[in-house]
């Protein structure tokens, strides 16, 4: 990983001391929408201002998939 950083291709906060970019593990394991997030929010907290923020959001899009999930089995059922 380079160590010139740039806001939208190479942000510090996801790639600084990092052997993979969170963008390239999302992508490689097939994370959907609200894995991908959470697995981002993970990896920044602490790394940024506000790591409760980030904790937070991250816990926000598992409870959201948890709920699709739920919604999707229930649908199912039907």
């Amino acid at each position: 990983m380079s160590d010139d950083f740039d806001s939208v291709l190479n942000p510090s906060h996801y790639v600084k001391g990092r052997v993979y970019e969170p963008v390239r593990v999302i992508e490689d394991w097939g994370l959907n929408y609200h894995l991908g997030n959470a697995l981002k929010y993970i990896s920044r907290a602490g790394r940024k201002e506000n790591a409760e923020q980030d904790i937070s959001k991250a816990i926000w899009y598992l409870t959201r998939r948890l709920e699709f999930e739920r919604e999707q089995r229930d649908t199912d059922k039907e």
